[in-house]
């Protein structure tokens, strides 16, 4: 009996004192001019994830798109693998600091539009980016992904490497989304002290990629980054890379935007700005606990509230012991 007594106390220390897996090695140099990001067979860093509690990011509107703020811990229920949770921590918070990536897609598909694309996104930069508080990295990607400036806190810095970039050649979106959330998003810790968020400018036709569609959703999932996107597919038709769009950023809790007319995308970047700054999130301890390193399925739900619309991740990946 005392063994067994003590066997079981290991196994709730395995879960109480550990808290985090193994903590990550330190971060590759970042991809030079030319080179496209690793698969996942190359690279075995390890993930460190939070073992005994999940952070869920959540938007919530009403039927017009309206942000509503005023919302309390006991409004929401949190649903995994169909069994109701106990959210321990609730917080509306609007000024945790930011760490973007602004994956602008520079293949030959976008070219007439580049120079308007390069313009909204300068004034993107200038309206979110908060000096000593904020960082936004900017990736550019066609036949190969290229980091064109590290995570910055100085608009000059950024707006320079903007106005650097040219149109050209095919498109690894898959590798980019990869490269940002392994290499940069996630290295931050811990995880809900900020607000990750990933800005896709894309017509989401991926030509080059190495990796597949489902290993770059899955490194954003463990990296908590919440994907964005805006297509420039601006023919008013529904095409296969729209649908990508769409699937990447419903997925992490993001939206994807439509604009008929280029000169749309300042509105849309002012959409994704504000949201940016009207947040909740619920933490809690999942019942039953399993460090397996498998997905599992999330949904955040308001309590009898049909006129409201949450946009949240649709699940995370456990670490695995």
């Amino acid at each position: 009996m005392k063994l067994l007594c003590l066997a079981a106390l290991c196994a709730t220390a395995l879960f109480t004192t550990s808290g985090v897996a193994q903590a990550p090695a330190p971060a590759r140099p970042a991809l030079p001019a030319g080179q496209t990001a690793p698969s996942d067979s190359d690279d075995q860093t390890p993930i460190r994830l939070d073992v005994t509690r999940v952070n869920i990011l959540f938007t919530v509107t009403d039927k017009k798109g309206r942000f509503v703020t005023d919302l309390t811990k006991d409004e929401f229920e949190v649903i995994e693998n169909k069994k109701l949770q106990t959210v321990q921590q609730f917080a509306s918070e609007s000024d945790l600091p930011l760490r973007l990536a602004l994956l602008i897609d520079t293949s030959n598909s976008i070219r007439d539009q580049f120079r308007f694309e390069q313009e909204a996104a300068v004034r993107f930069v200038q309206s979110v980016v908060r000096p000593h508080a904020d960082k936004l990295m900017l990736v550019s990607f066609d036949n190969v992904t290229e980091m064109v400036s590290d995570l910055s806190d100085d608009p000059r810095v950024l707006e320079a490497g903007i106005k650097r970039m040219r149109p050209g050649g095919g498109t690894a979106l898959y590798d980019a989304i990869y490269f940002a959330a392994k290499e940069k998003l996630m290295m931050d810790q811990p995880h809900d002290k900020f607000r990750r968020a990933m800005i896709i400018i894309s017509d989401g036709d991926d030509t080059e990629s190495r990796l597949t569609r489902d290993q770059a959703l899955e490194m954003a999932q463990k990296a908590d980054v919440v994907i964005y996107a805006i297509s420039t597919n601006i023919k008013r038709e529904d095409s296969d890379g729209d649908k990508v769009l769409r699937y990447l950023t419903e997925e992490t809790g993001g939206q994807a935007f439509f604009p008929f007319k280029i000169s749309d995308l300042d509105q849309n970047f002012e959409n994704i700005a504000n949201e940016l700054r009207h947040q909740y999130t619920v933490f809690y301890r999942p019942e039953p606990l399993k460090a397996d390193g498998l997905y599992h399925p999330v949904t955040v739900r308001a309590k009898g509230r049909k006129d409201l619309v949450i946009r949240a991740r649709k699940g995370y990946y456990a670490p695995k012991f």
